[in-house]
Order: C-alpha cells, then structure tokens, then sequence
C-alpha cells in the first residue's frame, strides 16, 4: 500500500465534484485530486442527451454530455487530477482515506475531503409493491441508460410510477421511440416533477397522469404482462373499487433520489433525517472539520445550475481550509430550523456572520405567499412567492449579525 498526501481530495466525479475541483483549484489548493468509481468522469450527465443544461451559469443551454466535458476540460485546464475506476473503500473522521484503483490500493491523507457522492434511484423494494417478480421493471434512470447509451429500447408498452423528472423525460423519449406510454401514476395530488417537465413531457404528447394514483400489483411470469393501478386517498390507503389493470410490458419507477452517504456515515458525518444529506454550516462543512459536502449527497437538486453554485461554494472552502495553518476556534453555533410549511432548509446551522446563500423545499404546492425567516420575534428576510412547489428549490440571502449570534437564538423559516 502507498501513501499520499493531498490538500484536497473530491468523492465524486460528477457535475457537482467537478465544480468543486475546479474551484479548489482557483483558490489556491495545490493538489486537487478527483476519485469516481467509475470508468469515467461526468456522472449521470453522460445519458442525458437532452438540452437545457447550464442555462441559467453560462447562457448557454447544453445537453448533459457537453455540460460534462466543459466542466472536465476546465478540470484538466486548472490541473485537476482525474482518477477514474478509483473506489474509495474507506473515509475516517481525520480524513485519512483507504482508495483501491488499477495501480493499486493507495492510503491518503487528506487535508480537506470534498463529499459529492451524488445520489441513487429508490427502487421496488423502498415502496414495497406486491406481485410477481418478472424482468420488465426498472427504475427511469437505468432506462435512460440502456436507451441513449446503449441504444436498447426496454419496451413498447409502458407505465411510469412516479412523476419525478428522470421518469417525465423518460416519458417524451421513449414516446419518441415509438412506444406506447399509457401513462405516468403519481400517488401525491401533483406532480413531484419540475411543472415545466410535466407539460414539455406529458401534456405536449397526450401522456395521461394519474394522480392520487399507485402500482398495487405487479404481474407476469418471465416478462411484465400487467399492472394494476388503485386510486388512494388523503392518507394513501388504497380506495376499494378503483382498481384498474393496464397490460404493459415494462414498468418505470420515478420513486425518487437517496443521497448517497455511506462514506458519510463512516467518518462520523451528522446527517440530516429530512434530506438523508448531511448537517453543514453556511461553508457546507459538515459536523466533521475539513470535510464538506455539496451536490447531490448534500440534497437532490431540480437543476445543475443551482447544483454547481452550492458545489463552487464548498470547494472554495476546502481550499481555504486546507491552507489554514491554525486550527480553527471553537465558534457560537446557531440553527436555522424548518417551521410552518417548509420540508427542510439548508444549511442547518450558522456559526459566522455575512450574507448566506440558503435553500429550501416547502411541503406542498401553494399560492401568493411569503417566505419569512424570524430570530427572536425580528423579521430578517422577506421573500414573496407566487408560487411554491416542492418541486422547485427555492434559495434566499440570510444576513447574519454579530447580535444574532450572540443571542444564541436559533433562527426559524416558515411560510405565511
């Protein structure tokens, strides 16, 4: 086993590792090295043919694969190491990492770790949908794969369970290809999808949604023949007599993204039980010093823009903290808490005054209101929506006194 000592090291090659990486790097880092597990760099960008990537960063709308490359080519340009193939077996709360690649298993001693694992697809399995067990069933983002990269169609006659984004896309692509999509069963009363999603996918194309709509059998021998499908109500409990069995030879699941944490969890990461992410400070520093997170292992974002901001933000602060020679002070600690009508905010806690970029989800859809953040009964920010949707992330500027933080009052998000 060899050793190495490096300043920064990035878990993760995809968009958000990527930006990370680069941003280490133009903010004084030495030695920036990316690990993936993979065989190449880029992530789940690779099979994502369609457009609209890095709009709202560049002005320029990208598929995912050019996306990829510019942010690999600046990789290359700044002197990131790329190691693909390169597993990580191991993370320790020292930042000591255990690597395994083609040249071997390295030992790496880290001076600051940049989290961005990225996330994986909820299967059968985390819903528990009863019936037989046939091939024909897969989650969205295995279709996407088997269909823009390697050219193989999954079916012909499809339903998608879920609305989420992977599986509206995967909707209007295959539809594309010829096949017959009977429709996209969602068991919320909306879409979880992006609204734009739903009508560049769905409704442009006479796709029907279902919702308040799920799978409750699946069935088949070899092949997927049928499901059925049963309307639920306020509390998801299947209404008797709204069964509907729809032949089909291939099911989609758009059940949803798991941050991906496990390395997480070796190295004694607090983790957030609404996100599944981890608990950081307005630096995205996790509860272990020197080591961050961003991108999807952070929280799943709608879109790779917004990804990318949070992403060169948690770089820039590994760099930072891997050229600090003292060891940093023990600060106040203050939490910013999720009240009425919000899932979660991020970050979790504040430890510094400034101006801090936050985001949020709220719980349901909702019209004409005002998204408020209180700390001992003062207002600190305003922010009027016309329209929330847990769809969409919502971010917001945080102005953090000295006066805040000494007061030690946490400070509360909430909706009116």
């Amino acid at each position: 086993m060899t050793t190495r000592n490096i300043d920064v090291v990035i878990i993760g090659g995809g968009p958000a590792g990527l930006a990370a990486a680069c941003t280490a790097k133009q903010h004084g880092a030495k030695d920036v090295v990316i690990f993936d597990r993979n065989d190449w760099m880029g992530g789940i960008l690779n099979q994502c043919i369609h457009d609209g990537f890095g709009v709202e960063e560049t002005g320029l709308s990208m598929t995912g694969t050019e996306y990829a490359e510019m942010y690999m080519q600046q990789a290359r340009d700044h002197g990131v190491e790329l190691l693909k193939g390169a597993m990580v077996l191991s993370l320790s709360n020292d930042r000591e990492l255990v690597v395994v690649h083609k040249k071997g298993v390295q030992q790496i001693k880290a001076k600051a770790v940049v989290l961005a694992m990225g996330c994986r697809e909820r299967t059968r399995w985390n819903i528990l949908i009863p019936g037989t067990r046939p091939s024909g069933v897969y989650t969205a983002g295995v279709a996407q794969s088997l269909i823009n990269l390697y050219n193989i169609m999954p079916g012909k006659n499809v339903v998608i369970l879920g609305s989420g984004d992977v599986g509206l896309i995967m909707a209007r692509r295959l539809k594309f290809e010829g096949a017959n999509i009977h429709g996209v069963v969602e068991i919320l009363p909306y879409a979880s999808g992006l609204p734009r999603n739903v009508v560049q996918c769905l409704d442009d194309y006479d796709i029907p949604l279902y919702l308040n709509h799920t799978v409750t059998c699946i069935e088949g021998k070899e092949q997927l023949e049928q499901v059925t499908i049963s309307q639920v109500d306020e509390q998801w409990n299947i209404i008797k007599g709204t069964e509907r069995t729809i032949p089909c030879d291939t099911l989609l699941l758009s059940l949803g993204l798991i941050p991906e944490n496990e390395l997480s969890k070796q190295a004694g990461v607090a983790l957030d039980p609404v996100t599944g992410g981890p608990v950081v400070s307005e630096k995205l520093e996790t509860s272990v010093p020197g080591i961050f997170a961003c991108g999807n292992c952070l929280q799943v974002y709608d879109t790779v823009d917004m990804l990318a901001i949070d992403a060169k933000h948690a770089g820039e602060q590994a760099a930072l903290f891997s050229q600090s020679i003292k060891k940093q002070k023990k600060t106040t600690e203050i939490m910013l808490q999720a009240g009425e009508g919000i899932r979660y905010v991020i970050p979790q806690k504040i430890m510094q005054t400034g101006t801090i970029r936050c985001t949020l989800r709220v719980k349901k859809p909702q019209k004409n209101v005002t998204i408020q953040a209180n700390s001992d009964n003062k207002i600190l920010v305003k922010k009027k929506q016309r329209f929330v949707n847990p769809a969409n992330m919502v971010s917001f500027s945080l102005r953090v006194t000295q006066e805040i933080l000494d007061g030690k009052q946490s400070v509360e998000v909430y909706i009116v």
